[in-house]
C-alpha cells in the first residue's frame, strides 16, 4: 500500500523534465541556485551523499550527490519550503531500515543493480522508485555510469527516499525548515565546498558570498 505522501508520477516526470532542461541549457546560474537551496535546507543530506566520495572517489561521489539531489527535488516539488530538514539521525535510521530490507532479499547480488530495491521503499514511494530504476538501468546501459558505481550509490539513494518518506509521514520526523543547524560551521574559502562538488568553497558556493 502506497503511503499518503507518495509523490505522483506527474511530479516525478516534471522534476525529470526540469533537470533535463537545466542540463541541456547549461544554465549554471539556475543549477547553482538549486544547489544553494539544497545546501541551506538539507545540509545533512548533502553530507550523507557526498560521503561516497571519500571512500569511492570523485565520480562515485558526484553520482551519489546527483541522485540524492534528484530525490530531494521530487519531494520538494510538492513541499517547497515546508519539506522537513533531514537530520543525521534520520539518515542513520533510514540506512538501517534499507540495509535490513536489502539483506533479507535472497540472491540480491545476482540481480541487476537496478532491481536491487528495498520492498518497503518501493511500496511507500512507487513512482519515485520506478523512475530511479529506469534511470539507473539507462545510465548503466548507456555507459553514463558503470555498474560498479551504480551498485555503490543505489542503496544510499533509496535511503534518501526512505528518510524523506519517514519524515513526512511522521514515522521519524525531521526538523522544521527555519531551524538553525548549530553544528554546520561555514566552510573556509579554501575548504572543500559542502555541496559535494569537490571544488574549493571559494570557487563554488563561496564565489558569490
Amino acid at each position: 500500500m502506497a503511503s499518503s505522501v507518495a509523490v505522483s508520477t506527474e511530479d516525478v516526470e516534471r522534476t525529470i523534465t526540469a533537470f533535463t532542461r537545466l542540463d541541456q541549457r547549461g544554465d549554471k546560474k539556475a543549477m547553482n541556485k538549486l544547489a544553494g537551496r539544497l545546501q541551506r535546507e538539507q545540509p545533512f543530506l548533502l553530507q550523507y551523499a557526498a560521503a561516497c566520495r571519500a571512500e569511492h572517489g570523485d565520480k562515485v561521489g558526484e553520482a551519489a550527490v546527483f541522485y540524492a539531489t534528484l530525490v530531494w527535488a521530487m519531494f520538494d516539488r510538492i513541499h517547497e519550503g515546508t519539506l522537513p530538514r533531514l537530520t543525521a539521525q534520520n539518515l542513520t535510521d533510514a540506512d538501517q531500515v534499507v540495509t535490513a530490507a536489502l539483506g533479507a532479499i535472497e540472491g540480491l547480488a545476482d540481480k541487476p543493480v537496478h532491481e536491487r530495491i528495498a520492498p518497503q521503499v518501493a511500496d511507500a514511494q512507487p513512482h519515485i522508485v520506478t523512475k530511479l530504476r529506469e534511470l539507473v538501468e539507462e545510465d548503466v546501459r548507456e555507459n553514463a555510469m558503470t555498474a560498479e558505481t551504480a551498485a555503490v550509490i543505489y542503496k544510499p539513494t533509496q535511503v534518501v527516499v526512505e528518510a524523506f518518506d519517514a519524515a513526512l509521514t511522521g514515522r521519524r520526523p525531521g526538523e522544521r525548515q527555519g531551524t538553525v543547524v548549530v553544528d554546520q560551521p561555514k566552510p573556509g574559502r579554501n575548504d572543500t565546498c559542502p555541496c559535494g562538488s569537490g571544488k574549493k568553497y571559494k570557487k563554488c558556493h563561496g564565489a558569490a558570498a
